[in-house]
């Protein structure tokens, strides 16, 4: 069971309590049943399964890739099995529930997760006991932006596993949720058409986020720089759909060396966010499409002072032999000011700078059920967090600033 947190508490530092949370930032594990429910029947022996296997050996690799064994005889684990891909669910992602010290890299069955994890009643319960009232959730085993299905051999099942989950997303996690959940989607990255047409098609519906990537070439595709998206751009755009970017969607973390531990890179984990940043606002993707919305995920904030500050005097002191003075007219912070959102958690650096990085600009997020999870602390890690700001900048920040980048229709 679930307990409702008391409204009427004021926060430490004020006579009003703490806004309800829009967490634009949560993860949903996808159900055993999902490609089995949503694929058209001619795909369904082809697509996704999930099966029970026994684990031997596991290491994280990098970039969310890891080398693995298996073993009859190991611990077991629900695994998602699609073409040459074995993914085995791991309780570091699926960790709400567990003490600190056993979220560890180990294998996981849907047995021991805790069901808020892929049952979307229960994640409503679970937002509601953790003082959040509507949640943006990526995917898992498709990856942060949809990569699995880039990596698929079969393109043709690989569209339909996309549309698939885009369903599943709309009408089964989100569909009975009253708005408590608030659907993202995937595109097929293969097409640059293909994805503006499956953006236009989750619109037309009431879809106002997509995942991306934040570094396209990691994954083998064309630059920001060169044109080729500009129809997804412009689908986005028209359709007031938020283009969502979340850390590793570029399957490469930061990382110093192979064998540093993974608490290194987790250290560095903004790191893809800055240097996409610093793409769009040197690309001229912003000028052309002004009314663009791009959200960082799970980047943080502390940052953006710097990185912005950085980009004005580059734009100002070496423009001409900086290849942009004829792409960006006006200083790069401009556009950031004008069209793009961060996101954190735990910052306190970043909120201290509110006032450089602009108090319309920042959203927050619960990580639920990631490691990084603030569930079923979020409430008081939040208040903690917010002493000292005023009371409209802390509506903003939990709240406002989400509602008017998604177009919700809340109050």
């Amino acid at each position: 069971m679930t307990e409702r947190i008391d409204d009427t508490t004021p926060r430490p530092g004020s006579t009003t309590p703490l806004p309800k949370i829009i967490s634009v930032d949560d993860h949903v594990v996808e159900p055993p049943h999902l490609w089995d429910t949503w694929l058209p029947a001619r795909f369904r022996e082809r697509g996704p399964k999930a099966e029970r296997r026994g684990i031997g050996e596991m290491e994280h690799i990098g970039g969310g890739t890891y080398r693995q064994s298996f073993d009859p005889d190991g611990p077991q684990a629900d695994c998602w099995v699609y073409e040459d891909l074995v993914y085995i669910n791991k309780r570091h992602v699926a960790a709400v529930g567990f003490d600190r010290d056993d979220m560890t890299m180990s294998p996981i069955t849907y047995d021991e997760m805790r069901p808020g994890c892929y049952d979307p009643e229960a994640r409503v319960a679970d937002n509601e006991a953790n003082w959040v009232e509507a949640s943006l959730c990526f995917p898992t085993f498709p990856r942060f932006c949809g990569q699995t299905f880039l990596e698929a051999k079969d393109k043709e099942l690989a569209e339909a596993c996309v549309t698939a989950y885009n369903d599943f997303m709309v009408e089964e996690w989100c569909g009975d949720s009253g708005g408590r959940l608030l659907p993202l989607c995937i595109v097929p990255l293969w097409d640059a058409g293909k994805a503006a047409a499956e953006v236009r098609r989750n619109a037309a519906r009431g879809v106002r986020a997509v995942c991306f990537s934040e570094i396209p070439p990691h994954l083998g595709l064309p630059s920001i720089h060169s044109g080729y998206w500009d129809p997804f751009f412009a689908a986005c755009e028209e359709t007031g759909t938020v283009v969502c970017m979340h850390i590793g969607s570029s399957s490469k973390m930061p990382a110093t060396s192979a064998d540093a531990p993974v608490a290194v890179a987790a250290t560095l984990s903004f790191g893809n966010a800055m240097s996409s940043l610093a793409d769009f606002l040197f690309s001229g993707v912003l000028i052309r499409f002004p009314r663009l919305v791009l959200a960082y995920s799970e980047g943080q904030i502390g940052w953006l002072p710097y990185l912005l500050e950085r980009a004005d005097d580059v734009w100002r002191e070496h423009r001409a032999w900086g290849g942009v003075k004829d792409i960006v007219p006006e200083p790069p912070s401009t556009y950031f000011h004008r069209q793009v959102y961060g996101c954190f958690f735990r910052d306190q650096h970043g909120l201290d700078s509110l006032g450089v990085i602009g108090h319309d600009r920042i959203t927050f997020e619960t990580d639920y059920p990631h490691t990084d999870s603030t569930w079923p602390d979020t409430k008081a890690v939040a208040e903690q967090m917010v002493q000292g700001l005023s009371d409209e900048d802390v509506y903003l920040v939990m709240r406002g600033n989400a509602i008017r980048m998604l177009g919700l229709d809340l109050t």
